[in-house]
């Protein structure tokens, strides 16, 4: 297994019910909302996952491109979304045919993680050709080395405290020690990054990158990053 066919299934572990999957996605739609630059842009929300509020997304902006790797997750994108003339959903193949310099804004949110660091630097070279002069490249989630495991729960916690399943999430936390996805830890790892470093790859990329005030979703121990192309 890895982690793409991890994410491709259901499990109790990645979402601990079913508020905390709808809660998690709308939080991650209004803050890509508050990004998009303008009515006319084109979006492209890459690794986007079950994005169960991208249409808040897409309300923002002239036309949004879901991109996904897992088949399942895809299928229910596109049917989800299928009478949503603002919203197209993408594999990565495809997303890579789009013509260069023809989106606004592209965001890869907790991604980079379960990349390693060759795989995310051809993303980025991807995205810098698919970007428009003027665009944007957000990159979101990025996990700092130092004790990402225990803010990750932490946040988890008082994430479900604020909105009604702080019990669910501590039950979640039990299971994931038991889980695949503790397995696919142990056996493919994690990709870490510090400020610094990401500064640095990004800028090696042909970005000119800043740190973002606010990261995307509920854990503010990571980290987004504002990019234009240089």
């Amino acid at each position: 297994m890895d982690w793409i066919s991890f994410y491709d299934f259901k499990h109790s572990v990645i979402y601990v019910n079913g508020r905390h999957r709808d809660v998690h996605y709308r939080t991650i739609a209004t803050d890509i909302r508050a990004l998009v630059p303008s009515p006319d842009a084109v979006v492209m929300d890459y690794g986007c996952g079950e994005a169960t509020s991208a249409a808040l997304v897409a309300e923002a902006c002239q036309h949004l491109t879901l991109v996904e790797a897992a088949p399942n997750v895809r299928a229910a994108l596109r049917e989800r979304y299928a009478a949503n003339p603002k919203m197209s959903v993408m594999n990565p193949e495809e997303a890579a045919a789009t013509p260069d310099h023809s989106v606004d804004m592209i965001v890869l949110h907790s991604v980079a993680q379960y990349l390693t660091a060759e795989e995310l630097a051809a993303m980025m070279a991807t995205f810098r050709r698919l970007l428009k002069p003027t665009g944007t490249f957000v990159l979101g989630d990025i996990v700092p080395p130092q004790m990402a495991s225990v803010w990750a729960a932490l946040s988890l916690l008082k994430f479900g405290a604020q909105n009604g399943f702080f019990w669910a999430a501590v039950g979640g936390l039990i299971r994931i020690l038991v889980s695949d996805y503790f397995t696919l830890k142990k056996t493919h790892g994690l990709s870490h990054y510090t400020e610094a470093d990401m500064l640095a790859r990004l800028k090696a990329a042909g970005f000119a990158p800043q740190r973002a005030a606010h990261n995307i979703g509920h854990n503010q121990h990571r980290m987004t990053f504002l990019s234009k192309p240089v």
